[in-house]
């Protein structure tokens, strides 16, 4: 992990970044994935859902710099190399759930054999992050696989988290096709309407070629 300083008097946001700053401005964009080519090609192959589309949606992350800039825990403005996906288990049981991290490698079968060794591992602990540390450099994202949803939002009071949260919802069946709710919130500060596009529009460009990249 490493963090690259930014330079407010070379940044070329500079001038946005205060701007929304000062107003606390962020903003949630929501859409529907068809992943019917991504979910038949995971059950070709045997894996459960939860971890492809945990290591689909950090590839998406981490292709761009704006979505892993942020503040480290010294108050600096700036952007990681990579972030490691934050993502949240549920618990039956206690019908409670907890947050995680595996570090995402570029070889998939590796992560996807870690995801599934710390899901089983951490599934039953009834903390809200029983694997600890947490890694400085994470992003959010949970699934609510219950219920569809066409908006979600998350009220954050701490105006310095810059950095994406990323939500899914349940499948939904229509027209011979699978679509997945998929829900990007992100700080207007570091990410404009055109980098919430250039996300969704990776994301299915992912999810409808899954040969291409998820081997």
């Amino acid at each position: 992990m490493r963090f690259n300083p930014i330079d407010f008097n070379t940044w070329k946001r500079t001038e946005t970044f205060h701007h929304y700053m000062n107003q606390n401005t962020s903003f949630s964009l929501t859409n529907e994935i068809d992943i019917h080519a991504l979910y038949q090609f995971t059950k070709q192959k045997g894996y459960r859902f939860y971890p492809v589309f945990i290591f689909l949606i950090t590839k998406v992350i981490n292709s761009h710099v704006n979505f892993r800039t942020g503040y480290n825990s010294h108050g600096e403005l700036g952007y990681w190399d990579t972030l490691e996906p934050l993502y949240t288990i549920f618990d039956q049981a206690s019908e409670s759930f907890s947050a995680i991290s595996t570090p995402v490698v570029s070889d998939f079968q590796t992560f996807y054999d870690a995801c599934i060794s710390d899901i089983e591992i951490y599934q039953a602990s009834a903390k809200l992050f029983p694997k600890m540390p947490v890694p400085e450099n994470v992003f959010s994202l949970s699934m609510i696989p219950w219920t569809a949803f066409t908006g979600f939002n998350l009220n954050i009071t701490n105006s310095r988290y810059l950095l994406p949260i990323v939500t899914a919802g349940k499948f939904i069946h229509k027209d011979d096709s699978i679509f997945l709710p998929l829900s990007l919130q992100v700080h207007h500060s570091v990410c404009d309407g055109y980098h919430a596009g250039l996300f969704m529009n990776t994301v299915q460009e992912l999810a409808s070629h899954p040969g291409n990249w998820l081997l």
